[in-house]
C-alpha cells in the first residue's frame, strides 16, 4: 500500500471493486466478510475457562454480563490480512452497514485490529459514486449506544437459547432449539392451526340474479340476495368458527329455501328500491420497508423471504437500490424529486400531485434512520435502462421497487362507486319447511375508475380474502332510478361453506410479526427460515404448516414459560433494545432484570424460570389433543396416534405420516391409520418360499411392506451363545401404489429388490433398485439413474447395457457442460462457470468451488453474485481443521469502542 493511503473496510466482498473504483487509488478497500468474531460454544472455551464464570454461556453473568469473544476459525486468515493492510495505512475507515449489526461489526474490528491511526466511521445507504464520495468526506464517530443494543441482543439470545433449549432436550426431544423470536413465530403458526382444528364448517345458501331494465338486455347486471322480508341473509362472515350463526337476526337459508326464492324471483315483480353514488379515492402505498418488500415479492414474484433479501443484497451492492434493511417509509428530498420527475415524464403532469407526498414510519417500533428501499441515485434508472444489466429475479425485484417508489409520489386514483338495491315481490307461499317469504332484496355495487393516477404505474397485491368476496372494481351498473321495473333474466340458488382461517404464508407471517412489533426487518427472513430448518414448520404450497413437534414445544413453553412466548413481552424487549440504542437505557441493568429478575417489581428472571424442571410432565406436554379428543403424541421417532386399549389392554398406536397436517387429524383419520398400520399391519398373505407372513404398514416415511419373522428363543441354557437377530426384508411402495389395495404378488416383488437385471461382458452383475434419490442401476460402484420406478422391474439387460454405454452424467464420468458461463474472476483471473455437482450446482474458477446458496438459481445467477460466492469461499480458506491448544486471550474490554 502506498504511503499516505487509507484503508476502507466493508462487510461484503461484492462491494469492494465498486467502492474502490469510486474512491480512487489512494484508498484500499477490503472486506471483513461479515462478522469476524462471536461468542464461542462453551465447549470450545480454553480448558482453564470452562469451569469458571464464563463456562456456561461464554458470558460472565455475575460480572456485568461480560462476553468472551473469539475470532471465528474461518476468519483468522482474513483478520491477518486486515492487520497486514492496516500496517501500511495512515487512516482507517470502517464502512460497515449503518444498522446495529453493522455498528457492532465495526466495533469488533476495532477491538481486534487495535489501530494506531485515526479511525473514521463511514456510512452510506446506496453504492453510487456520489453517495460514496459524499460518505468519505462526512464521517462520524462510532455509535457506542448502537453497539450496546446489538451486544445486548446477542447476549440476550445466547441466554435465552442456552437456558431454554436444554429444557426442550430433556422434556421433548434431543437437538431442539428455542429462540426469543423463533419460538414466538412458531407459536403464532401453531395458534393459527389450532383455530383451523377447532373450526367447524357451516353451510349456507344465497341466490344470485341477473337483471336488466325492461327491454334492455344489453344493460344486464348481476346482484346478490342480501335480505328476505327485511332480515339479513347470512353470509360467510356471519358465522363463528364453531359453525354457529353469530349475527343476531340473520337468516340462514338452506337449499330448499334458496331454491324456492330463486323460483319466486323468476316470477316476481322486481323494481329498483334505492340508488346511491359516491366518489372513490385511493392513495398509493408507501415506499417499501424490508417487511413490505418481502410481502410483496412473495405475492407478486413468488419469492420467499430469504431469496428476496439475498436478491436485494445483490442489487444494493451493485449500486441499483438503497440499503434493503430498513423499517422507514421516508424518502430523501433527492429521491422524492427523482420519483416525481419520472412520473411526470412517463405519465404526464396530471399524474403528479402539486406537493410531494410525505410518509410517516409505519412500523410499531421503527428504529433505523435509513430511507425506504428505493432505486439508488439522485435520478432513477428505469427498468428498461437496466434490462441489459439485470436478469431473472434481480430484474423483477428492481422493477417492483422502481414501480412502488415512483407510484408513491403519484396522484390518487379517482372514480365513483355506485350501489343499487332491488326489491322482488315474491309470489304468495314462496318458501320451504313451513316458512314463507313475501319479498327478497338484492344488492349490487361497482367501482369505476375514471382517473388511474398511481395505478398507471403500480398496484399493491392483496392477500386472499377468507370470505372469498369477489372484487367489484371496474363493474359498471346501468343508469337506474328508484321505482324502475327490472326484468329477471336469471336467478340461481348457490350453496356455500364457511372456510377456516387461512394458514400463514411467509408474507403474512412477516406482516403479523411486524404488526405485533416482534423482531426486526433484518431478522424476519432468518426467523422464517429457522423455524423451517428446525422442523417446526413445513410448507404446503405457499402455506406454513406447523408440525406436531411444534405443538409439543409450544405447549411446553406456554404452560411453563408463558412470559417467554408472550407477544407483548417479546415486543417490549424490542422496545427496550431501542431504548438502549438511543442511550435511554443501560445495557447491564436491563440484562440484570431479564436474567435475574426485577426485585422491586417481584418479577421472576430467566434463571429462576428454568430452575425447577421437575414440575414439567414430559408425557403431558408431548400429547396433543385435537378438537374431537384424538390424542397425537410426539415420540422419539416422530408423531403417532394413540387410542387407549379396552380393559387394560395395550393402547393401539399408529405412526402419523408427515404429509397429514394437524387440522386433518380427526377421529376418522386416526381410525384409518390404526386400521392401515396396526401393530401387526395388514396381512397380505404368506411368502411361498419362506413361509413368512407379509404385511403392509404405514411408516413415518410412507407406506411399505415387510415380512414377519418369528423370534427364535434359541438355546436358553446358561452360557449359550445368543443367535444374531434376523433382520426382516422391507420395501417402500412405489409412488403409484396404494397401501389399501396392494396385493401379495406386488409386495413380494418389492421384497425381492434389488433385482439382478443380468451381467455385463466381464461377468459383473447389474442390479435395479430404489434409493433415496429414486430408481437406479448399479454395476459394482457405478450407478446410473432410471427415469421411472417401473423400470426397476421392466428394464432388460440390453437396455441396461445401452445406458452404461453412454457417458456418465455425474461423478467421474463425462462431465456435463457448464450450466452458465461468466467472465474472468477478478482475483484468480480465470474463467468462472456454474457446474452441476454431486451435491447440487456450484460456481468455480477452477481453483475455488462455492456451492450455490438457497435461493441462488443457475438460470438467474449474475456474474457479480458468482464472483461474490467465490470470494466468500476463498476468504474462508480450506475446510480442514487442525487441532490446536489455544491460550486464553485477555478479557475483552469495551474501552476502545469509546475511543473510535
Amino acid at each position: 500500500m502506498a504511503a499516505g493511503s487509507k484503508l476502507v473496510i466493508v462487510e461484503s466482498p461484492g462491494k469492494v471493486g465498486t467502492i474502490g473504483g469510486y474512491l480512487g487509488p489512494e484508498y484500499r478497500v477490503e472486506a471483513s466478510v461479515g462478522h469476524i468474531r462471536d461468542l464461542p460454544n462453551p465447549s470450545e472455551l480454553p480448558a482453564d475457562m470452562k469451569k469458571g464464570p464464563y463456562g456456561k454461556f461464554a458470558i460472565n453473568v455475575e460480572d456485568g454480563f461480560d462476553p468472551y469473544y473469539v475470532v471465528d476459525a474461518d476468519k483468522k486468515k482474513k483478520v491477518t490480512e486486515l492487520k497486514r493492510a492496516l500496517k501500511d495505512a495512515d487512516e482507517l475507515y470502517l464502512a460497515t452497514d449503518e444498522d446495529r449489526e453493522g455498528e457492532a461489526i465495526a466495533w469488533h474490528l476495532l477491538e481486534v485490529l487495535k489501530p494506531k491511526v485515526p479511525v473514521r466511521r463511514m456510512v452510506f445507504h446506496e453504492i453510487t459514486k456520489e453517495a460514496i464520495q459524499r460518505a468519505v468526506g462526512d464521517t462520524r464517530e462510532l455509535d457506542t449506544d448502537k453497539v450496546d443494543a446489538q451486544e445486548s441482543r446477542r447476549i440476550l439470545d445466547r441466554l435465552y437459547g442456552y437456558e431454554v433449549s436444554p429444557v426442550l432436550w430433556r422434556k421433548v426431544r434431543q437437538g431442539l432449539s428455542a429462540g426469543r423470536v423463533q419460538s414466538v413465530a412458531t407459536r403464532m403458526v401453531v395458534e393459527r392451526e389450532r383455530e383451523r382444528m377447532a373450526f367447524r364448517v357451516a353451510s349456507y345458501w344465497d341466490v344470485e340474479g341477473e337483471f336488466a331494465p325492461g327491454g334492455h338486455s344489453g344493460q344486464a347486471f348481476e346482484a346478490k340476495l342480501t335480505a328476505v322480508d327485511g332480515a339479513k341473509v347470512a353470509s360467510g362472515r356471519d358465522f363463528a368458527d364453531d359453525g354457529t350463526l353469530k349475527t343476531t337476526n340473520a337468516v340462514q337459508l338452506d337449499a330448499g329455501a334458496a331454491e324456492a326464492i330463486a323460483d319466486g324471483t323468476r316470477e316476481a315483480q322486481v323494481a329498483v328500491r334505492e340508488v346511491s353514488e359516491k366518489p372513490y379515492t385511493r392513495r398509493p402505498s408507501a415506499p417499501f420497508t424490508t417487511s413490505t418488500l418481502q410481502q410483496e415479492a412473495s405475492r407478486k414474484l413468488r419469492m420467499n423471504s430469504q431469496t428476496t433479501m439475498r436478491t436485494a443484497q445483490r442489487l444494493y451492492e451493485g449500486g441499483y437500490i438503497t440499503y434493503m434493511r430498513t423499517d422507514s417509509t421516508s424518502l430523501s428530498s433527492e429521491a422524492v424529486g427523482a420519483a416525481r420527475r419520472q412520473a411526470r415524464d412517463m405519465y404526464g403532469a396530471d399524474y403528479v400531485p402539486e406537493s410531494p407526498r410525505v410518509y410517516g414510519k409505519k412500523s410499531k417500533n421503527a428504529q433505523e434512520a435509513h430511507e425506504a428501499v428505493r432505486p439508488a441515485g439522485d435520478s432513477f434508472r428505469t427498468p428498461a435502462q437496466v434490462a441489459g444489466e439485470l436478469r431473472g429475479q434481480e430484474y423483477a425485484l428492481y422493477e417492483l421497487i422502481w414501480k412502488r417508489t415512483v407510484a408513491s409520489q403519484m396522484a390518487d386514483a379517482k372514480g365513483s362507486t355506485a350501489s343499487v338495491k332491488l326489491t322482488a315481490t315474491l309470489p304468495e307461499g314462496t318458501g320451504a319447511g313451513g316458512t314463507a317469504y313475501s319479498s327478497a332484496e338484492y344488492s349490487a355495487s361497482g367501482t369505476v375508475i375514471t382517473f388511474r393516477g398511481f395505478l398507471a404505474a403500480y398496484e399493491e397485491g392483496r392477500d386472499e380474502s377468507r370470505y372469498g368476496e369477489d372484487s367489484q372494481m371496474g363493474m359498471r351498473l346501468p343508469r337506474l332510478s328508484e321505482g324502475v321495473s327490472l326484468e329477471t333474466l336469471r336467478a340461481e340458488a348457490q350453496g356455500h361453506q364457511t372456510s377456516p382461517p387461512a394458514r400463514y404464508t411467509e408474507a403474512t407471517l412477516v406482516k403479523a410479526l411486524e404488526e405485533r412489533g416482534i423482531g426486526r426487518p433484518s431478522t424476519y427472513a432468518a426467523t422464517v427460515g429457522t423455524i423451517q430448518d428446525r422442523g417446526y414448520v413445513r410448507t404446503k404450497g405457499s402455506a406454513l404448516v406447523p408440525t406436531w413437534l411444534a405443538f409439543a414445544v409450544t405447549q411446553l413453553l406456554e404452560q411453563h414459560f408463558p412470559r417467554l412466548v408472550d407477544y407483548d413481552f417479546t415486543a417490549s424487549m424490542e422496545e427496550d433494545l431501542d431504548k438502549i440504542a438511543r442511550g435511554d437505557e443501560q445495557r447491564v441493568a436491563w440484562l440484570q432484570r431479564f436474567y435475574f429478575g426485577d426485585q422491586a417489581a417481584s418479577g421472576e428472571g430467566l434463571r429462576d424460570l428454568v430452575a425447577d424442571l421437575g414440575e414439567i410432565d414430559a408425557r403431558a406436554v408431548s400429547a396433543v389433543q385435537t378438537s374431537d379428543g384424538t390424542i397425537v403424541r410426539v415420540g422419539r421417532y416422530g408423531p403417532y396416534v394413540e387410542l387407549p386399549g379396552e380393559d387394560g389392554e395395550t393402547p393401539r398406536r399408529a405412526t402419523v405420516p408427515d404429509d397429514i397436517a394437524p387440522d386433518e387429524m380427526t377421529g376418522a383419520k386416526a381410525q384409518e391409520l390404526l386400521a392401515a398400520a396396526a401393530d401387526d399391519g395388514r396381512v397380505l398373505g404368506t411368502d411361498p418360499e419362506t413361509g413368512r407372513e407379509v404385511v403392509a404398514k404405514n411408516g413415518r416415511y410412507g407406506p411399505y411392506v415387510t415380512e414377519v419373522i418369528e423370534e427364535d428363543p434359541g438355546d436358553t441354557a446358561k452360557g449359550a451363545k445368543k443367535k444374531a437377530k434376523v433382520k426382516p426384508r422391507t420395501g417402500s411402495l412405489f409412488q403409484d401404489m396404494d397401501l389399501a389395495t396392494i396385493e401379495l404378488d406386488t409386495a413380494l416383488r418389492l421384497l425381492s429388490l434389488p433385482r439382478v437385471v443380468g451381467q455385463d461382458a466381464e461377468g459383473v452383475d447389474i442390479t435395479a433398485q430404489n434409493g433415496r434419490y429414486g430408481p437406479y442401476l448399479k454395476k459394482g460402484t457405478d450407478s446410473r439413474s432410471l427415469e421411472t420406478e417401473a423400470q426397476i422391474f421392466d428394464i432388460t439387460l440390453d437396455e441396461a447395457l445401452a445406458i452404461y454405454a453412454q457417458p456418465k452424467q455425474r461423478g467421474r464420468g463425462a462431465a456435463k457442460p457448464p450450466l452458465a458461463e461468466f467472465g474472468e474472476d477478478p482475483v484468480s483471473g480465470k474463467k468462472v462457470v456454474v457446474k452441476d455437482g454431486r451435491f447440487g450446482p456450484y460456481v468455480t474458477d477452477g481453483e475455488t468451488n462455492a456451492t450455490l446458496r438457497k435461493g441462488d438459481e443457475p438460470e438467474s445467477l449474475t456474474e457479480e453474485r458468482a464472483f461474490e460466492l467465490i470470494a466468500e469461499k476463498r476468504a474462508k480458506g480450506p475446510t480442514t481443521r487442525k487441532r490446536t491448544t489455544r491460550k486464553a486471550p485477555a478479557k475483552k474490554g469495551r474501552s476502545s469502542a469509546k475511543k473510535a
